[in-house]
Parts: structure tokens; C-alpha cells; sequence
């Protein structure tokens, strides 16, 4: 499903001044389309236009609208430079003729350089010791329990207590948890990089939703992913266990801000994320 989703229609022979490309959404149980979907595709729009080996190291975007999981996908990318080590692309993701996200990504040929990191957290368990998805909420007959549970492109495992049903006991904005594809991915790093784009929209916003005592069925609760940050430090693979460690160091406004930072198994950061969400409950108008 991920690859298929990854996969878009169209080509260089598709422009104005925009290269045009096409994008679906799989059959799924809700309306919306996933943030996270559509930043992995707008990832792979904007490679599809390089020429040479550059991979993507940052993108900056904003969500504009809610995007309707019944239609197309239309990605315009404004070929913005080509320097000598570094490209840089506009992505404008379209549905009925008006942008549902706006994205400018950087791109940058290897380079060597200086190197250092944030030290992974210690006493993490393995993720094989932690249940699955399907183990918490695969018996609700729902179907978007059930698409969660088993139809989801990426096995997520929480370090802590879910927020599915109960509010965490832990009040801290802090969450944390496992994460790799559910099926192999070919050897093609912009795969890689655009399915990480896909999966870190995951899970972001909830050490916001610790942090007050809410839950995902909060009744009249509005959560929206209002932009979204990334950037690339290290190779990796999705098809292997990542460490997504999030926090939130402000809410505020009717919105909140979560951080993350993705962790391979070996220890090292290979990607660090931002998003601000708005985050409404009833008695906050």
C-alpha cells in the first residue's frame, strides 16, 4: 500500500510552470486524507525533478485545508534553483483547483563534514517487547479500529500507555514510540526518506494530549496539523526499527507545538521534526 501510495502518475512532459503529478489516496475508512500522506507524496513529486544523487535533507510546509480522501491529488513543484550542491523545490499540493499544502523542500548532494549528535534516551525497551497495535485495539469492531489495527502502512509501538481510550497517568509532554513499515522496502533512499515524511506525522501532537488528560476520543475535541518541519540528518531504512522520542515544549492559543526526534537502532539520529497543531476542546471554545 505505502509503495503504491508513494507512486505517482505523470512526468517532466506534464508543465506549465510547474512539473504536474498525480497522487491517490488507498481506500480507507475515513474522509480525511492523512496528513503524513500527503507530505510523503509532495517528497516524492519534488525528487522526481532532480537530476544526479541529492537527497532531501529539509522541507518546511503548511497545511492550507483538510483534503478529501475521495479525490485526487494534483502535486505542481516550481523547480526554484539548482545550485552546485544544493536544489531547491515548491510543492503545491491541489484538490478542486486550490492548494491543500504548500511545501518548499531543500535538497543536497553528500558531503562531508562536521558531525556530532543528541545521545539517544536509555532504558527504552526493544520494540518486540512492546504490543502491537492490533493487540490493543484489534478486537473493536470499528473500522477505523480496525484500519489502524491492521491496515496501516507502518507497525507503531508504544514506549508508554496509548491514548486511544484512557488519558496517560504521566501528565508529562513527553511520548515516544517504535516504528518500521509493515512489509520490505526496495533499496531506494527517496523512498525511504518520503515514507519517514509519511510517518512522522504520527503520533506528534499526543504529548500535548498527555500533558492535558485528553484522549484521540475526547468527545468534542478538534485536532488539525496546522505545518509541519523536517529535516534529514543520517541514512536509514524504514523497514527497520525507529525510536520516535516527542515532546512539547508550549501550548498555547488553542494550539500546541510537538518536536520529535527518530532514532535508528544503533543509536543515531537520523531525523529531527516540528509541527504546531491546533488543538480545541469544548470548555476552551
Amino acid at each position: 500500500m505505502l509503495l503504491e501510495l508513494l507512486s505517482l502518475e505523470g512526468g517532466t512532459e506534464a508543465r506549465t510552470d510547474e512539473d504536474i503529478f498525480v497522487g491517490h489516496t488507498p481506500p480507507q475508512a475515513r474522509d480525511r486524507v492523512f496528513g503524513g500522506q500527503v507530505l510523503g507524496q509532495s517528497v516524492i513529486a519534488a525528487y522526481r525533478t532532480l537530476e544526479g544523487e541529492r537527497p532531501i535533507h529539509s522541507m518546511h510546509g503548511y497545511f492550507l485545508r483538510a483534503g478529501d480522501a475521495s479525490l485526487p491529488i494534483t502535486f505542481g513543484v516550481q523547480r526554484l534553483r539548482d545550485g552546485r550542491s544544493f536544489s531547491a523545490r515548491r510543492v503545491h499540493a491541489y484538490q478542486n483547483g486550490v492548494p491543500i499544502l504548500s511545501m518548499i523542500a531543500s535538497f543536497q548532494e553528500p558531503s562531508e563534514g562536521v558531525d556530532h549528535q543528541v545521545s539517544m534516551p536509555e532504558g527504552i525497551p526493544d520494540p518486540e517487547t512492546l504490543p502491537t497495535t492490533a493487540d490493543v485495539i484489534g478486537e473493536i469492531d470499528h473500522p477505523v479500529a480496525q484500519e489502524f489495527a491492521f491496515n496501516r502502512p507502518f507497525d507503531i509501538r508504544y514506549v508508554g500507555e496509548p491514548l486511544y481510550f484512557q488519558p496517560s497517568e504521566d501528565r508529562r509532554p513527553v511520548n515516544a514510540v517504535w516504528m518500521k513499515t509493515t512489509a520490505p522496502m526496495p533499496d531506494d533512499d527517496a523512498l525511504h526518506r518520503a515514507a519517514l515524511a509519511y510517518a512522522s506525522d504520527y503520533t506528534l501532537l499526543e504529548p500535548i494530549l498527555r500533558a492535558h488528560g485528553l484522549t484521540w476520543i475526547t468527545r468534542g475535541m478538534s485536532v488539525a496539523s496546522l505545518d509541519h518541519a523536517m529535516w534529514w540528518h543520517r541514512p536509514f531504512r524504514v523497514d527497520e526499527w525507529l525510536l520516535y522520542v516527542q515532546e512539547s515544549p508550549s501550548a498555547s492559543g488553542a494550539r500546541g507545538l510537538g518536536t520529535g526526534q527518530i532514532f535508528n537502532r544503533a543509536g543515531q539520529l537520523v531525523a529531527s521534526v516540528a509541527q504546531e497543531g491546533m488543538l480545541r476542546i469544548p470548555d476552551q471554545g
